[in-house]
């Protein structure tokens, strides 16, 4: 399929690329957003009604392996399509929820359509963007979670006190099927020119697996490692506010507004650094994991100290991981384009992402509870030092991967 060069229409597609993202964001952590308020409302149990998010979870990082096996083999603009309308549907079907287990079934129908967001999506750019314009637009795209984070965090009190909880959904349905005519009549990928099945290329990937088997187990290792952090301090640190410094409304305003905003500079930085400086994807993800090491030190520094020093430096430590993130899923994926794996490896590095989150929920939780807060930290910190010497040990044998 012909490229993009064109830097308007590059633009345009970008932007259609990152409100899509944040239409996904909205109709997918809303749920999270209102939480209490249905519990409050509804009189449920918060470990019932949370349920939900497990669940949405589950499906969501499962859902990435086969996002990712289907953006390769078929038309990824109408995977999407799909997924924008089933998300949809759920949102809808949420307020008329009675239990608590049938909005965990539901929302985990919600969290399969979701994974059919990423994946395809990261193949469309690949296909549509040159190296350079590709890497420009992932950095656009995932401003779309920071502003669809705080979207549905500073929209949603509005929404509940005209509409109640149920309006919250109902909104986001209604974008998401927004979204899904703008996407059929914007999207400029029409064919599908993206199963590649010659056996020079069968051979090609049977070298692969021999040679870098070790190699991409450790860089999914690497990810897990940053999506421990990525969601475990975004989770925890809330509660590490609240249990240090006592200060529960003033933490959850701080930590609502602030994570986003340094998500964004972290995310535009990184990018800056991979084009004019670093080059090589795995070592600026051990540079930025060291980054984030040294945050984590920072934080423990002034551990019950200061809450606005502990609220920064725990930010900066979250913004480092959305660093890596980037780096890892969006710009590890193209090289695998002559293997005709562009969509399943962006699944499956992010599904290592959600494993990540998955251990650092109950994970974290269980240390905190046992070790304390200041031990949590300094776990923290380690886990982010591991990080950052996996991905530079394996620096070396990926440049020569990519060189090959």
């Amino acid at each position: 399929m012909e490229k993009i060069t064109d830097k308007k229409q590059v633009l345009s597609a970008s932007l259609l690329f990152m409100f899509l993202y944040l239409i996904s964001y909205v109709t997918r952590i809303n749920y999270g957003a209102v939480i209490s308020e249905i519990c409050a409302a509804e009189n449920m149990q918060k470990s019932l009604v949370s349920l939900a998010l497990t669940m949405s979870a589950v499906t969501y990082g499962t859902g990435q392996l086969i996002s990712g096996f289907l953006g390769d083999r078929l038309n990824p603009k109408r995977l999407i399509f799909g997924g924008l309308l089933l998300t949809a549907a759920t949102n809808l079907i949420i307020p008329v929820c009675t239990s608590p287990y049938q909005m965990a079934a539901v929302w985990a129908v919600n969290g399969f359509a979701q994974a059919f967001m990423w994946p395809p999506l990261v193949k469309i750019m690949a296909t549509l963007f040159t190296s350079e314009d590709y890497k420009k637009a992932c950095v656009i795209v995932t401003w779309g979670s920071s502003f669809g984070t705080i979207a549905v965090y500073a929209l949603s009190p509005v929404c509940i006190s005209l509409f109640g909880w149920r309006g919250v959904f109902v909104v986001s349905a209604f974008f998401a099927v927004l979204m899904s005519v703008i996407w059929m009549k914007k999207c400029r990928f029409e064919n599908d020119n993206t199963m590649i099945v010659t056996s020079k290329i069968t051979e090609t990937n049977e070298k692969f697996g021999a040679k870098y088997l070790v190699l991409m187990g450790l860089i999914m290792l690497a990810i897990v490692l940053q999506g421990i952090l990525r969601d475990g301090v975004t989770t925890w640190m809330p509660s590490y506010i609240s249990e240090t410094f006592n200060l529960d409304r003033r933490a959850a305003i701080l930590t609502g507004v602030i994570l986003p905003v340094f998500s964004i500079g972290a995310i535009q930085l990184t990018s800056v650094i991979y084009r004019k400086f670093i080059k090589s994807e795995l070592m600026l993800a051990s540079v930025v994991f060291f980054a984030g090491f040294i945050s984590a030190l920072l934080l423990f520094s002034v551990n019950g100290k200061s809450a606005p020093f502990s609220i920064l430096f725990s930010a900066v430590l979250t913004a480092c991981m959305y660093g890596v993130n980037i780096v890892m899923t969006c710009m590890v994926p193209p090289y695998f384009a002559k293997y005709g794996n562009i969509s399943f490896m962006s699944g499956l590095l992010n599904f290592c992402t959600y494993i990540g989150s998955a251990a650092s929920g109950a994970g974290l939780a269980l240390f905190s509870e046992k070790f304390g807060w200041s031990a949590t930290i300094v776990l923290w910190a380690v886990i982010a030092l591991a990080g950052g010497l996996i991905c530079l040990a394996v620096t070396k044998p990926w440049n020569k991967f990519k060189e090959n």
